[in-house]
């Protein structure tokens, strides 16, 4: 009797234990569903944009108004401007959140101090927004692209545009007017049109002549095209006083895009840039090469005939640039016949400058800047210049020349990087002579082989440009 008793003593209180769990388990769901409840029954949060502390309260913007609202004592006190926060139905801010990804994109025009930017959005509309703590204050220059919210006034980020950038080399031009030879009436015209509106502003005010806001470089592929164009940019700082300069070289075969005017808007995005450049007061040189790949005549069929809308963007990008005296377009050619009418006519590109090839006396002087007397010159060419190292490389260019020149119908092919490749071809020859244990240093011989080798290349591209032709 007293062992079942037991037993049945022990199996209740089993069972007590067992209902007292039980128990406790509902207790606690019960209070999960009243907090899930609360949760699920209580007012929506409002996200606002953090300003400034002010005190114990904190200034918010919130639907467009800025508020001074409480903070609870759980907010980090490390908020800085531009962070997303918060507020319950009491605007109270309870709590920090995420920052959003999206927003307008805009252009920077002007860094005006470390907490605030010039921008430019939705055409020419400009604004004056204010810094975030985070990724737009890194490294943030004139012409760079920021996402900013139109309602609380803050670029909260800084953003590469890959389908625009990849068409632009921005670069500090470190070519001058003297490292390039053979052109020099085409350089003294150039600077006449260009340098002298800078640094005699006054003289041209006075006489009324507008500065020229363009020119045109034209004439066979490998004369120096481009290199003039990188060495107006670098003139120009020196002309202005600025501490440099800008060349925006646009590649322009790529900038022609299948989808409608998605082109457009990649010139429209150029010449932004520029202007953004410009506004600080440093130059700006816009060159466009290949240009008769995009701006061809209208109406001639010869294409799909985008040209017709391409071209009149391009006409009203270069008259907007009149109102800036420090932007020059630069477009280089080598079929200026191509090109439409309306962008050479006086206003626009109105100096057009043939880069012709070279004679004899331009190969010279060009020869001048690729074979100087700092180069490892052989025993036989310093005794051809009696010791010393100008005299030497003299004779080496005249002898080059004389090669170049030795039958008339070579001048068709000449150019200035056919010159410079032939110097390459030289060097390249006397360091296989050295490898092979021959004499050290450039030879006369190495100059002719290098000549004769150039010629037949450049004789061979052009039979094979007239038999498909």
């Amino acid at each position: 009797m007293v062992t079942e008793g037991q037993d049945r003593v022990a199996a209740l209180q089993a069972r007590n234990a067992e209902l007292q769990r039980l128990l406790e388990t509902a207790r606690q769901s019960l209070g999960e569903m009243r907090e899930k409840l609360a949760e699920a029954s209580a007012p929506p949060q409002t996200f606002a944009t953090f300003v400034q502390w002010s005190g114990e309260h904190a200034d918010v913007i919130s639907g467009g108004r800025r508020l001074r609202v409480a903070v609870l004592p759980g907010v980090p006190r490390d908020l800085t401007p531009g962070d997303e926060v918060l507020m319950n139905a009491m605007s109270v801010v309870v709590g920090v959140a995420e920052a959003e990804k999206v927003g307008q994109s805009a252009l920077v025009r002007e860094v005006l101090d470390d907490d605030r930017v010039l921008v430019v959005a939705r055409g020419e509309d400009e604004r004056v927004v204010m810094l975030t703590g985070g990724d737009a204050r890194q490294r943030l220059t004139e012409g760079d692209t920021v996402i900013i919210d139109a309602r609380t006034g803050f670029a909260t980020e800084r953003v590469d545009r890959t389908g625009v950038e990849a068409l632009l080399l921005e670069e500090v031009p470190d070519v001058d007017f003297d490292s390039i030879g053979g052109l020099t009436a085409q350089i003294e015209r150039i600077r006449d049109a260009i340098e002298l509106p800078l640094r005699h502003p006054d003289l041209y005010r006075e006489h009324r002549l507008n500065p020229p806001r363009g020119l045109l470089l034209y004439g066979p592929p490998g004369c120096g095209k481009t290199l003039i164009a990188k060495a107006v940019a670098h003139s120009l700082a020196d002309a202005v006083g600025a501490d440099r300069s800008y060349f925006l070289s646009v590649k322009g075969p790529e900038l022609l895009n299948k989808y409608v005017g998605e082109t457009e808007r990649y010139i429209r995005t150029i010449f932004e840039r520029a202007r953004a450049k410009a506004h600080s007061g440093a130059p700006v040189v816009v060159f466009f090469d290949e240009m008769e790949a995009l701006f061809r005549s209208r109406g001639t069929g010869v294409s799909s005939d985008m040209e017709t809308t391409i071209v009149p963007q391009l006409l009203t990008e270069l008259d907007g640039v009149e109102q800036l005296g420090n932007v020059i377009v630069i477009g280089a050619s080598n079929r200026e016949d191509m090109i439409d009418p309306a962008i050479l006519r006086p206003g626009r590109l109105d100096v057009k400058i043939e880069i012709s090839r070279p004679d004899a006396a331009s190969a010279r002087d060009i020869f001048s800047k690729y074979l100087t007397a700092d180069l490892p010159l052989s025993a036989s060419a310093m005794e051809r210049g009696r010791g010393d190292a100008q005299a030497a490389v003299r004779e080496l260019a005249e002898h080059a020349v004389d090669r170049l020149y030795a039958d008339p119908a070579n001048k068709a092919h000449m150019s200035g990087a056919l010159v410079r490749n032939v110097v390459d071809r030289a060097k390249t020859l006397a360091i296989k002579s050295v490898i092979t244990g021959g004499e050290r240093g450039i030879t006369a011989e190495h100059l002719e082989r290098a000549c004769e080798q150039e010629l037949a290349e450049a004789r061979a591209v052009a039979a094979s440009t007239l038999r498909e032709g």
